[in-house]
């Protein structure tokens, strides 16, 4: 039996996987103690199937967890007190970072604060050239002295990051050392060790998020396995990674900024399997609505999309993680999203949200905001006795009167067009969204299929397909737990690299296959640990290379493993040409090509396909008929069938509403829906 927990800005899902079957659970998010949700939620499945938490958790081999524990702490400030230490003469790194800037002439917009202050930023004299070799010694004195202040300022952490330490890292090995030595208990991360890429700031933002991030996620992930252990789980514990596969919860621990999009990252994983099982290898847009966000990405061609432009933040504003992770655009348009009108009278949605604490108006729990869920509930869509399949049961009075005091009387509206107002302005913040990653990139959204996934994803998913012309709407049936689904499908991976410089015309053999051989033996070391026992190990390399004079690298798939002769580096050319026409739509087979930085990635498959499905319930499929509300029809009776229920391929025809315990699916008029074979509910126009 698996297990795949993702904790959430409101709930905390949890797949229970046993055999060939899949259970879906959720509980509230609980904020000021994570592992508190994630225990409720895993009492939730041994009640479900009767047992004692202790024996249930004792069947379990492996629990896989997503978390926005590190991203959360980051957005608060509620990270580390650390100290940046730096080669003497470049304590501005994380100041100037790489230069840019949103809006370029206007000269009124301040620098944005560092990640580390500079009054925590420190200059060690010591200095290594591009080649390697020792220009100025470490000062080991100068670094002592250094360590002496960083006591006395009761620091909780320390990255170190010297120029050209990817060459040659004897220095910061040696500043570790003295770390170790002379300021024990206090974590550090060395640059060289955790991103060794050529870009000195995104080498010196890597580091400093990483240290500040060891103290909390260490204790975070000490106190999960430890009430884990506690609880009567015996199996392995596993961390989702930003990169979309998982690792130990150890190794995230050394190393945590690998956990910072660990929630969203799932989301496509899981979007890839069923639109390739649903919607037969369909471009997917992949829409991940929980109760605080929106988190949107784009699958073609069976690619999970990547970025190496990884900004915590607003690009240039914000501070870039320096690692490459699963490109997913969030937007505060979720469940939870909190409706307002603004000083000049105009309706607002997001991105402020009530989160589980207190949450929306109806659930009693002390909020006194209307939510895009309040408005769902008052407009019929969700029914208030079978919230979370009846074990939560809504307040729709408080919910209707708080929309009208604060909404539609102030609009001068009724409380049905306000609610069906703040339904529709949130539909076009996620359409927005999705234009982002589709049109502005020059792909229509029109030959795609969207993916809901979460549990608000249902509420408007119809409407905003049809808003962006999609060829369907897909609701997988573990759509409402997508992160946590897609968890179960992710391979046991880590990516290792290593900077060595060369060029077509001068192509250095000798040395490249050495490289390649080191990051060979690297991931064949992880596939025998970690990796053991895995059905599959995939090892692929990739070059991160330019054209000569060009400032920025491009990835590129090698497709082999060594570049033994002129005909092997004559295709990694055509690579390179061929991924550069693809990306910017031109190419140049006449330059020279430069190779920077050489990349290995191994990937240990740990379950054939994708996942369990949810058992079929003998219940009937429609159980109801109840009045719903729409802007073009005014109030109509609708029919209400169960998910788990259904047939496969009996149609229905909006307006319907399809709900389980975890998800409703609004189907609007004049809109098709119906059960798939795999299980899914895909809806067409």
């Amino acid at each position: 039996m698996r297990l795949a927990c993702d904790t959430g800005g409101t709930f905390t899902d949890l797949v229970v996987e046993n055999g060939e079957e899949i259970r879906l659970f959720k509980a509230s998010t609980t904020p000021d103690d994570p592992v508190r949700g994630v225990l409720n939620a895993l009492t939730l499945a041994a009640e479900h199937f009767g047992e004692d938490r202790t024996d249930f958790l004792a069947r379990a081999d492996m629990f896989i967890h997503g978390t926005t524990r590190a991203i959360n702490a980051i957005l608060t400030g509620n990270t580390a007190r650390t100290a940046f230490l730096t080669t003497e003469g470049h304590p501005d790194v994380l100041v100037i970072r790489e230069g840019g800037r949103i809006e370029p002439f206007n000269f009124t917009v301040p620098y944005p604060e560092p990640y580390v202050p500079r009054r925590l930023t420190f200059e060690i004299p010591e200095r290594i050239e591009a080649t390697g070799n020792i220009r100025t010694p470490l000062d080991e004195a100068a670094a002592l002295a250094v360590i002496e202040k960083l006591k006395t300022l009761k620091v909780e952490a320390v990255a170190v990051c010297f120029l050209w330490s990817i060459v040659n890292a004897a220095h910061e090995k040696r500043m570790g050392e003295l770390l170790a030595e002379h300021l024990p208990g206090v974590p550090f991360t060395l640059s060289h060790a955790l991103n060794p890429t050529l870009r000195e700031y995104r080498r010196a933002s890597a580091t400093a998020i990483d240290a500040s991030l060891k103290p909390l996620m260490f204790d975070y992930l000490d106190s999960l396995t430890r009430r884990l252990r506690e609880a009567g789980f015996a199996g392995r514990t596993l961390m989702v990674t930003s990169g979309g596969g998982i690792m130990d919860a150890e190794a995230v621990a050394r190393a945590p900024i690998h956990s910072i999009n660990s929630g969203p990252a799932m989301a496509p994983i899981a979007g890839r399997f069923y639109t390739d099982r649903d919607f037969d290898h369909a471009e997917a847009i992949v829409a991940d609505t929980g109760g605080t966000t929106y988190d949107v990405s784009l699958v073609r061609d069976g690619r999970i999309p990547w970025t190496r432009e990884t900004w915590i933040g607003q690009r240039f504003r914000g501070h870039m993680t320096g690692f490459p992770s699963v490109d997913v655009k969030s937007i505060g348009a979720g469940g939870g999203s909190i409706a307002w009108v603004d000083d000049g009278g105009l309706l607002r949605v997001g991105p402020q949200s009530a989160g589980s604490t207190p949450g929306p108006v109806a659930y009693g729990k002390g909020g006194t905001e209307p939510t895009v869920t309040d408005c769902s509930i008052i407009l019929g869509y969700i029914d208030p006795d079978f919230f979370l399949g009846g074990t939560m049961v809504l307040d729709r009075e408080a919910a209707r009167k708080v929309l009208k005091e604060k909404i539609a009387d102030r609009l001068g509206l009724s409380v049905e067009e306000a609610a069906a107002s703040v339904l529709t302005l949130a539909t076009e913040k996620m359409v927005g969204a999705i234009d982002e990653i589709t049109i502005n990139q020059g792909i229509d959204p029109s030959n795609a299929v969207l993916i809901g996934g979460g549990g608000a994803a249902g509420l408007n998913a119809v409407a905003v397909g049809r808003r962006l012309g999609c060829a369907g709407v897909l609701i997988p049936e573990a759509g409402s737990v997508l992160s946590a689904a897609g968890a179960l499908m992710s391979d046991i991976s880590s990516d290792y690299a290593q900077m060595h410089y060369t060029t077509s015309r001068r192509f250095a053999f000798d040395q490249v296959n050495a490289v390649l051989a080191e990051l060979e033996a690297r991931c064949k070391a992880f596939a025998e640990g970690p990796g053991a026992g895995a059905l599959k190990v995939t090892t692929e390399f990739s070059v991160e290379a330019r054209y000569m004079h060009q400032i920025w690298e491009i990835e590129v798939p090698m497709g082999l493993s060594r570049v033994k002769d002129e005909a092997d580096l004559e295709a990694l050319k055509e690579a390179f040409h061929a991924t550069h026409k693809m990306i910017f739509e031109i190419t140049d087979p006449d330059s020279d090509i430069e190779f920077v930085t050489w990349r290995a990635k191994v990937s240990c498959k740990i379950r054939e396909g994708g996942t369990g499905r949810l058992p079929t319930q003998e219940v009937a499929a429609q159980i109801d008929k109840r009045p719903i509300y729409f802007s073009q029809t005014g109030w109509t009776n609708a029919q209400v069938l169960r998910f788990e229920s259904m047939p496969p391929n009996a149609p229905v025809t909006g307006p319907a509403i399809i709900e389980s315990s975890f998800t409703t699916v609004v189907v609007d008029p004049g809109t098709h829906a119906l059960r798939t074979d795999g299980g899914g509910l895909k809806i067409t126009f």
